[in-house]
């Protein structure tokens, strides 16, 4: 794996909220003839370097696809492991996490969940809330129709007329900007219900790397095309222009 250290010289333009597909776990275990337990073991290691590498390079928002809500489809074992897994990892990595100024979140549904993970959940959120390096958001038991589906049932339970900024405001990732690129590992060229209300202008890239070999250089790759990208929300090139650098660079919450 590549050094996570900061490279000689970083994109210009930087997005300010980085979303990932994490895919290709069970396809690299299944390489090597090791069970996919094992791929999605090395996907937790691939993920503590790529959130090493977003702070070292000042993207302040990662949100990753943990766990969808159509996973419950695989067979029970491999369901029963990633819950084992989840657990496994809060416990360890949590201190590290909240040292290194991390505030994590996990949207998601946590109905169906254990106690045992929804404790372990709530605790990891309450423990890292005051940090700001980075905001880590780790979508657990998501789907991007839930989200939807929850938010404007909850705007209805309260009497809140459904709009596009009160929806926005309901979604489970409400307490950041939108995603500006979202990355999918693993050769797949789809988004799989991952954050559907809010990639509307998101920039898309498709690797075929497998996301435990997903490295600080893959995402100086990812970075560096995002730069190259011209992001216009529904306007002339013209008008873009005339919008400050910064506002461009980060991207905006609606077109």
């Amino acid at each position: 794996m590549a050094s996570a250290a900061t490279p000689p010289s970083l994109p210009a333009k930087l997005p300010g909220h980085v979303a990932i597909v994490m895919d290709g776990n069970g396809r690299w275990a299944q390489k090597r003839w090791l069970p996919r337990a094992a791929g999605h073991k090395q996907g937790v290691d691939a993920l503590r370097g790529v959130v090493k590498a977003c702070i070292e390079r000042g993207v302040p928002v990662l949100s990753v696809f943990a766990f969808s809500s159509e996973n419950w489809n695989r067979p029970v074992e491999e369901v029963s492991g990633l819950m084992d897994l989840l657990a496994m990892a809060l416990s360890r990595e949590v201190p590290s996490l909240k040292k290194s100024g991390v505030q994590l979140h996990f949207p998601g549904n946590r109905e169906g969940l254990s106690t045992r993970v929804v404790q372990g959940l709530e605790a990891a959120e309450r423990e890292t809330a005051h940090n700001h390096t980075l905001v880590l958001n780790v979508c657990f038991n998501y789907g991007g129709r839930w989200d939807i589906a929850q938010a404007a049932r909850r705007l209805a339970q309260q009497g809140v007329e459904i709009t596009e900024q009160s929806l926005s405001g309901a979604m489970a990732l409400a307490h950041v900007d939108d995603p500006d690129l979202l990355i999918r590992t693993g050769g797949e060229l789809r988004i799989s219900n991952f954050l559907l209300w809010q990639s509307a202008y998101t920039e898309l890239l498709f690797t075929d790397c497998l996301w435990p070999d997903f490295d600080a250089a893959e995402l100086d790759r990812a970075l560096a095309e995002f730069a190259r990208r011209e992001r216009r929300f529904g306007q002339t090139a013209e008008q873009r222009a005339e919008v400050e650098p910064e506002a461009v660079a980060v991207g905006q919450r609606h077109a």
